[in-house]
């Protein structure tokens, strides 16, 4: 075969061409995870249900990689700034959504720079006090806030995270100063409040429920519309006279601004099924007690848009700064 000067200067510029018109999970450098957090959250072990199916999917090394700091903005500005091709995608959590009210000057802009995929779940949040104090209910973690206004301190994994947000607005509609005490994780707030430094906790029911067959917290209110089978003593806030209160933990996965919409809901149809797989659902139940939602983007956007809403709201009425 006879090869012309025009014919190998037209095969060079067809490979050259090539790998920009190839489809993006066809690609063959690895897809990266970002999870914002260290490692050992609920959100790097969802990343990590997911990273061995997608592997398995695409034929691509799928790697996750832990970029904690600054409410999670850091990881999620990594991701944004990462071309739109596939390989990079951020797997985060509820406190997403505050990264805009709570920062002076956020590396990222959560709601141009990045593009809902899937919310993968919601769990309700808990109020757990220690055991050995007298707290039943709420109402009477009010009463005795209001005899003694500032004695009732409660811990959350950190500032402006929703469990903070949210007993900070329910101490502002029941009228009484809950102390809130800060921490770095939920495994020293949960330390502090069974050792009776503090008095409750504000977190998640993943966090929370594995530490109540010990007897040493108690649950007296959770923040779901309706009770889990796992606490079904204890009421919730609607039913403990706070209207159309509730606070979810969630989970989701966004993409760069810029993402094709077929690779956009080539993943989202990825976590669906993954995820809907029954060892992987009954782990995610089990595990973080969460309600599968497995949205597609138009789903999530909508959700993501209404919690930047409420909860900015709480931020900037309240004056809180991380």
């Amino acid at each position: 075969m006879k090869f012309t000067r025009r014919a190998v200067l037209a095969g060079t510029a067809a490979l050259a061409v090539a790998p920009v018109c190839a489809p993006a999970w066809a690609q063959s450098n690895p897809v990266t995870l970002v999870v914002p957090f260290p490692p050992g959250g609920s959100t790097d072990a969802l990343a990590r249900m997911l990273q061995t199916p997608l592997q398995a999917r695409h034929s691509r090394v799928v790697i996750i990689e832990n970029k904690s700091g600054a409410a999670g903005s850091l990881g999620a500005a990594q991701v944004a700034k990462a071309a739109p091709d596939g390989s990079s995608w951020l797997v985060t959590f509820d406190s997403h959504a505050v990264i805009p009210a709570i920062l002076d000057k956020p590396p990222v802009d959560v709601e141009r720079d990045l593009v809902p995929v899937s919310l993968v779940g919601t769990a309700p949040y808990v109020i757990a006090a220690n055991a050995d104090l007298p707290y039943k209910t709420f109402a009477d973690v009010v009463a005795a806030s209001k005899a003694k206004p500032g004695s009732v301190k409660y811990a959350s994994v950190g500032i402006g995270t929703l469990g903070h947000l949210a007993m900070t607005l329910l101490g502002s509609k029941a009228g009484v100063d809950l102390q809130h005490v800060p921490y770095r994780g939920g495994g020293p707030a949960l330390n502090d409040v069974i050792g009776g430094h503090v008095d409750l906790i504000a977190g998640s029911a993943a966090l929370i429920t594995p530490q109540l067959a010990g007897g040493k917290l108690r649950p007296i209110m959770q923040l779901g519309r309706a009770r889990l089978p796992a606490l079904k003593d204890t009421q919730t806030a609607i039913e403990a006279g706070f209207p159309d209160f509730e606070t979810l933990a969630w989970w989701g996965v966004f993409a760069p601004k810029g993402t094709p919409a077929d690779v956009v809901g080539r993943m989202s149809k990825d976590v669906r099924e993954i995820l809907s797989e029954p060892a992987a659902s009954a782990k995610l139940r089990e595990t973080q007690m969460m309600n599968l939602v497995l949205s597609d983007p138009a789903e999530f956007n909508a959700f993501f848009t209404k919690q930047l809403a409420f909860w900015g709201k709480v931020v900037r009425d309240n004056n809180i700064r991380a």
